[in-house]
């Protein structure tokens, strides 16, 4: 029996006078690439085609690729899958498109039909399978990593490490990544465990539901409290949900859609009786809008994710339209705010987070040239092709101020690559989350009235 009789086998909706080679159900939507007529707006917009200048590598020139595999024209294989893998999945060709072709939405379906035709193999594959399948998904394994690694920055255990040199046995991009690793403290889900509501201080305006995500609230807990300080502080009830996981943003970029739509069912189960869904992650954020799209073949399953990501929402872009009290405590600094791809691009969300960061006394706003150009993480992207994020690193810092003492953000993937940067090039610029200034201004003004 072929591979094409098997693979027909387990897709029904394959025919024998079809000429698609994608073989398995979920395929790329020809929808998508219907419009596309090759104008070439994309070309500019392109981290990926602005450092190599090859076509197969610009946002066309793989839709015209993906295009090709459904018309039989190109085969699934090691030629095909390099282009769609390089992708950044920024979403900024889709931003400069007049017709709004949804290239990430290609990448991704593409992305689950090269995994299922050449999976992971060897250590790779091991390593993928360890990762995304058995840690991600499982809060309480995440937390153990956590609280090792915490272990590894207090006793004094990384002071040791870097002194002998022994992170120099380490691949470069893993040692960048090592010597900027933030604070870890106590998850926010398990500080609040047995608490059913964080209460609003003051009067209730409303109730909502926090997404703590998973690395989130390993690595960044404590701009989790910070969001739930913000929230709270401005007349909302929290709730976190404890049966919530990882929003499967990383299992659907690296072409296991599977995966992400078992995380997707828990998700959407776990916050079936909340309102609204509040997101400080800007991937998270759009994953969790985009649910819909894995469930293009499961129509029950379908409209619930529909329903579902209507309550989601981005902490910025929430607090800036229900109202937010204005700090009277002065911060005093100079900033540059970067655009997150999967705020700007994903979500449309550009102006809120510059709104909410003015309003802050003493924040002096300086602006970034090509502030929603992608940074190079890309969820893991840093990890999978350390040299291209480099290079798209390296183009990115180009265009931050040097005259600026902090670097805002709405994303932690974007803040550890920028981290990075700031630390390679000799920058000596505070990188944090945009939530997080909003917070200090509060504090501050509590110290000052304390101390009165």
């Amino acid at each position: 029996m072929s591979l094409r009789e098997v693979d027909i086998k387990q897709d029904p909706s394959c025919t024998s006078n079809s000429l698609s080679n994608y073989l398995w159900s979920d395929k790329p939507d020809e929808n998508k690439w219907a419009d596309c007529v090759h104008c070439g707006m994309c070309l500019e917009s392109c981290p990926t085609y602005e450092l190599t200048g090859q076509e197969q590598h610009s946002p066309r020139g793989r839709v015209h690729l993906i295009k090709s595999v459904a018309e039989g024209k190109l085969e699934v294989n090691e030629q095909f899958m390099d282009p769609v893998f390089a992708c950044l999945d920024c979403r900024a060709c889709t931003t400069a498109c007049p017709a709004n072709v949804d290239v990430g939405g290609l990448i991704e379906e593409a992305r689950g039909q090269i995994r299922q035709a050449i999976p992971l193999t060897g250590v790779k594959g091991k390593v993928s399978r360890l990762v995304l399948e058995g840690m991600f998904p499982h809060q309480n394994r995440l937390n153990t990593v956590g609280s090792l690694l915490k272990f590894y920055q207090k006793s004094g255990l990384q002071k040791v490490v870097r002194k002998i040199g022994l992170m120099n046995i380490m691949p470069q991009h893993l040692i960048e990544m090592e010597a900027i690793m933030p604070e870890i403290k106590e998850p926010v889900r398990k500080k609040y465990k047995n608490e059913k509501v964080i209460k609003a201080l003051g009067k209730t305006k409303a109730e909502v539901a926090f997404m703590t995500g998973c690395v989130m609230d390993v690595m960044f807990s404590d701009i989790n409290q910070s969001t739930i300080n913000v929230l709270t502080r401005n007349g909302n009830d929290v709730t976190i949900p404890q049966n919530q996981t990882c929003c499967g943003a990383l299992h659907v970029h690296a072409g296991d859609r599977e995966t992400g739509r078992k995380l997707a069912k828990q998700n959407i189960e776990a916050f079936k009786d909340a309102d609204k869904v509040i997101v400080n992650a800007a991937g998270c954020g759009c994953m969790l809008q985009e649910y819909a799209e894995l469930f293009r073949e499961e129509p029950e399953w379908h409209d619930k994710a529909e329903k579902f990501s209507a309550k989601v929402e981005d902490i910025s872009k929430y607090i800036h339209e229900t109202g937010y009290e204005i700090p009277k405590a002065e911060l005093n600094t100079r900033i540059t705010y970067h655009d997150a791809c999967h705020l700007a691009h994903g979500q449309g969300i550009r102006q809120e987070p510059r709104d909410l960061l003015v309003s802050i006394p003493g924040v002096e706003m300086v602006h970034m040239p090509n502030a929603d150009r992608c940074c190079g993480s890309a969820g893991i992207y840093n990890i999978t092709n350390p040299e291209m994020a480099g290079a798209v690193l390296e183009s990115k810092m180009q265009n931050v101020p040097g005259d600026v003492e902090m670097i805002s953000m709405g994303n932690p993937g974007c803040m550890l690559q920028m981290a990075m940067g700031v630390q390679k090039y000799g920058r000596n610029q505070k990188v944090v989350h945009t939530i997080q200034l909003l917070d200090w201004a509060y504090q501050k003004e509590d110290d000052l009235k304390g101390g009165q």
